[in-house]
């Protein structure tokens, strides 16, 4: 199997090693007391969903898994018992995403080129989008997936409606966001100084004036938010 792999990343030209950060230390404020990331779905909890499409990507060597202080010891504890061998730490994380995401990626190998930030509550995650991201990233250094936007969008103003907004060139951006590993520790490490209310790792990226490629995305990657995403969630996975 590793020969195999080897085989595929030289062919591709895919970095010899590439990690996965899985964002997953939010509060779920918005679930209703639910903690979406451990709602079982077919009798697997929503995180171990999130890890294992990582974990079964030929691409992927090593996720590192960034959740909240209380956690720690039972998601490793989760890890180990749904064999998820290819996570190699399971660490706490700080007050926000930026800062729980910046323990992620300074915690990967220091042999990786490439690594692939998603979040923990996106367990509809396909192989397909994960590798194009990884694969344009080799190439371009900075990629994410998206969608175009569908709906008619509104500028308001106090519940009046300013102007509609022209969605040609607008996309909605998913994750895994994936990036040469060096050019995203200095670019968190930046936001975190200069811009600490970002709100996805891109924006981090953006700042320093560098191009982001998009790759397609799918509609089915949807981040559960509120509990009615949980249904639309079970729909999609066991559906698989």
């Amino acid at each position: 199997m590793l020969v195999i792999k080897s085989i595929i990343k030289k062919v591709f030209g895919i970095p010899s090693q590439c990690a996965a950060v899985i964002a997953a230390a939010g509060s779920s404020e918005r679930m209703g007391g639910i903690d979406k990331l451990f709602v079982e779905i077919g009798g697997v909890p929503v995180l171990v969903h999130t890890l294992s499409a990582f974990s079964q990507c030929d691409y992927i060597d090593e996720i590192v898994v960034v959740v909240r202080k209380d956690m720690v010891e039972t998601v490793a504890a989760m890890c180990d018992a749904h064999q998820i061998d290819k996570v190699t730490k399971v660490m706490a994380g700080g007050t926000s995403r930026l800062e729980s995401v910046i323990n992620g990626v300074f915690a990967v190998s220091w042999k990786t080129e490439l690594i692939a930030i998603h979040d923990g509550a996106r367990p509809c995650i396909d192989q397909k989008t994960i590798e194009k991201t990884i694969l344009k990233a080799t190439k371009r250094h900075a990629a994410a997936p998206g969608i175009p936007v569908s709906s008619t969008l509104k500028k308001i103003k106090r519940d009046v409606v300013l102007e509609t907004i022209d969605r040609q060139d607008l996309v909605e951006i998913q994750t895994p966001q994936t990036f040469n590993a060096d050019l995203i520790k200095g670019a968190l490490t930046k936001a975190m100084k200069d811009s600490p209310d970002i709100t996805d790792d891109c924006m981090a990226v953006e700042l320093l004036n560098i191009p982001i490629y998009i790759t397609q995305g799918s509609r089915n990657n949807i981040k559960l938010t509120t509990a009615e995403d949980i249904d639309i969630a079970k729909a999609l996975l066991l559906n698989r």
